[in-house]
């Protein structure tokens, strides 16, 4: 089983009572959100539950705790669990994290070290319902923070995975002239936080309140210029006494940034390219089930109506299948190279 929970529930109830209806020995795996998917639509402070079974599957699960001391060990030690499979031709190695432990992008990296390329990496960031306080995984009974929990999945048919964030450039390049691992001091030798505010036009709670600011963020991430391409840095908070800027993953000094944005037509764009890149890799297998892991950041650009849409999207995509997933502080989707860390990005992951 995979529990994507709200943490606004008595998640330690919730576990018990699923487990109670599970045979003796199942596991279960998940974590906290920002949000819920499922078929019927997009929630909020609730649960959504995925079951995966049947003979064309083999499943085996890793955990790793105290996980910010060391994120590329973690990254390492639950990807162990891929060597616990069963054969199968078709095998990929599902994430869940804390989303607020470090830079995850080397949780990735620790993975990709131990599956190498041949094994495709997918999944999330958990949430805690934009308060970026605490997220949590779920092994079994226990619900851990400072953690990771992977599940390895190995299937008779293939899996596609597709990932797309619809965010633009705006205005001037920025160079990064001050960075210590996933803090921005200073963009164009200015304090970060105050050149952000002032080249956005930013409301003026955004320069005082915490909780105004990462609302604001939300929509208004940084792009950066890398070899693999244009990434995304999600802006989960600002220290206002430093004026510094706080981002989920690296963003390396010297790095070439831009201000992004985006519209509902970008992200719903987004959202039908994902999905079909995703049903795209199923050799014309049909599709069992999706999870998508949604970042908060694209619902916060698309709004009540804007992600009830994106899901029926989704629905009608994949032909009426089950749908699960959850909004993400970040998202996880490694194909090729060694890199794989998103933010503000839909990830699809499509099993036949």
């Amino acid at each position: 089983m995979i529990v994507f929970a709200s943490s606004e529930l008595d998640v330690a109830a919730l576990l018990r009572e699923i487990r109670s209806a599970l045979p003796e020995g199942a596991p279960v795996v998940g974590c906290t959100t920002a949000g819920e998917i499922a078929s019927c639509g997009p929630s909020d402070q609730g649960a959504v539950i995925v079951a995966l079974g049947g003979t064309d599957f083999s499943v085996a699960v890793g955990v790793a705790t105290s996980a910010g001391a060391a994120l590329r060990d973690a990254g390492a030690t639950v990807a162990e669990a891929v060597d616990q499979l069963e054969a199968r031709p078709h095998r990929i190695l599902l994430l869940l994290t804390d989303g607020l432990a470090g830079d995850q992008q080397e949780i990735v990296r620790g993975a990709y070290g131990v599956v190498g390329a041949q094994v495709p990496l997918v999944g999330g960031c958990a949430g805690d319902d934009l308060r970026m306080r605490t997220t949590n995984v779920f092994h079994d009974d226990r619900i851990l923070t400072d953690a990771v929990v992977a599940v390895a999945i190995g299937s008779t048919a293939p899996f596609g995975i597709g990932v797309r964030h619809g965010w633009r450039r705006v205005g001037e390049p920025i160079l990064v002239t001050g960075s210590v691992g996933t803090t921005v001091l200073t963009l164009d030798d200015e304090p970060a936080l105050d050149f952000y505010l002032h080249r956005l036009g930013a409301p003026a709670e955004a320069a005082k309140s915490p909780t105004a600011f990462t609302r604001f963020a939300l929509t208004h991430p940084l792009g950066m210029s890398r070899r693999s391409g244009e990434e995304v840095r999600f802006i989960a908070g600002a220290d206002f006494e430093a004026r510094s800027l706080q981002c989920i993953a690296h963003v390396p000094q010297g790095a070439l940034a831009w201000i992004m944005e985006g519209d509902d037509d970008s992200v719903l764009a987004a959202t039908d390219g994902a999905c079909a890149d995703a049903l795209g890799q199923l050799g014309g297998q049909p599709p069992k089930g999706v999870l998508a892991f949604d970042c908060i950041a694209r619902r916060g650009v698309l709004g009540g109506e804007g992600i009830r849409r994106e899901v029926e999207r989704i629905a009608a995509a994949v032909g009426g299948i089950p749908v699960a997933g959850f909004y993400s502080y970040g998202e996880i989707a490694r194909t090729s190279g060694t890199g794989g860390f998103h933010n503000q990005t839909l990830v699809v992951l499509a099993v036949s």
